[in-house]
């Protein structure tokens, strides 16, 4: 068996995936139906049109402006939140370091020598320069979500993971002890680590390694902590969940929120760039971050299509939406970062320099 597919649960954990009131006919299921195709896709066309269509400004032709910050020396009483690009990001809160889907191998991939490679940064990150995390947290178990190499060399340095419920049967498959991991079902809640509330909410997704969907579930995270509220979106179409979530628990303080990767081939399962702002209006959330994008090629979009559409939506709906640069600390208390277009501020490649 090839360890980087993981391993689909059984024993207990299956027991109580089937015993969720969001698993049934044999698959967990999202709480608005959703299609994984539009009605006038199919996978061929879809895949034809990946591989062999245009690929004009799909990804970065220079080096990505990218700022280097010293991990290890982040104060904990500051909360903060630091992006790695895509879905990955480090965050302080009330004490605590809590690293979010962590992924930093070159392909998002089983196998490294196939797949979308990584964007090149101008200061790149690596697992090796992290601070020993508190918790990390796992949103769902794709493979630009859940990185093999990266648990690796992660497991013996992190005391505690909360995964979205059967997420966890890839980490034993990997070494890590039961005792660390906490899975979570939808709308569960439990006090994690001292003053750190942490409650897995609905989103609008799918998961899986191999060719069976859907065996684990998929989650957002609400982070409770030092008077913060931070919700960690992970993957998600967009639905009445955002609204639920804002009613009950809002207003937000601070939401990062998938905008990349979506297509007018797979409508529900991502977000358009409109919708993510949508969502953070309906969240209530005081300022928000578009994540999902900026690292892989996983969509037939221009690379910096996702962030300029968010832009643009954000000011029309006065929506307070930040851009930091990869790897810039923003405060999650004061939230406030350069509004200058990074994206375009391309690096020359080094042989120019």
């Amino acid at each position: 068996m090839i360890p980087s597919f993981g391993q689909l649960p059984s024993g207990k954990r299956l027991a109580r995936i089937r015993s969720s009131p969001n698993y049934r006919d044999g698959a967990f299921q999202n709480v608005q139906e959703t299609p994984m195709l539009a009605p006038d896709a199919s996978y061929p066309r879809m895949l034809r049109k990946f591989f062999f269509g245009s690929k004009d400004g799909q990804e970065p032709r220079h080096i990505i402006p990218s700022r280097k910050t010293d991990l290890r020396k982040l104060s904990r009483e500051e909360p903060s939140v630091i992006w790695f690009g895509h879905s990955s990001y480090l965050l302080t809160l009330n004490g605590k370091v809590i690293l979010v889907d962590p992924v930093f191998s070159a392909r998002p991939s089983p196998f490294q020598f196939v797949g979308s490679k990584a964007f090149t940064l101008s200061e790149p990150y690596h697992v090796d320069e992290l601070p020993d995390p508190d918790l990390v947290i796992l949103t769902h178990d794709h493979y630009d979500h859940l990185d093999y190499w990266a648990i690796q060399k992660l497991a013996p340095r992190v005391p505690l993971f909360a995964a979205s419920l059967g997420v966890g049967a890839h980490l034993e498959f990997w070494g890590v002890s039961p005792q660390k991991i906490r899975e979570f079902d939808w709308w569960e809640s439990a006090p994690l680590l001292p003053g750190l509330e942490v409650t897995a909410m609905p989103s609008r997704h799918f998961s899986g390694r191999g060719f069976k969907r859907n065996q684990s579930l998929w989650s957002a995270f609400l982070l409770s902590g030092g008077g913060l509220k931070v919700l960690v979106g992970g993957d998600s179409g967009y639905d009445s969940t955002f609204q639920k979530i804002g009613a009950q628990w809002g207003p937000i303080d601070f939401a990062l929120l998938e905008c990349g990767q979506y297509d007018a081939m797979w409508p529900h399962i991502h977000m358009k760039p409109e919708e993510t702002v949508q969502a953070g209006l309906d969240l209530r959330a005081k300022a928000m971050m578009a994540v999902h994008w900026g690292k892989f090629r996983l969509a037939n979009h221009t690379w910096t299509d996702p962030i300029e559409r968010a832009v643009a939506e954000a000011v029309r709906l006065q929506v307070n939406l930040l851009t930091p640069m990869i790897g810039e600390p923003v405060r999650l208390d004061q939230p406030a970062a350069p509004a200058n277009p990074w994206w375009n501020a391309y690096q020359p490649p080094p042989s120019a320099r």
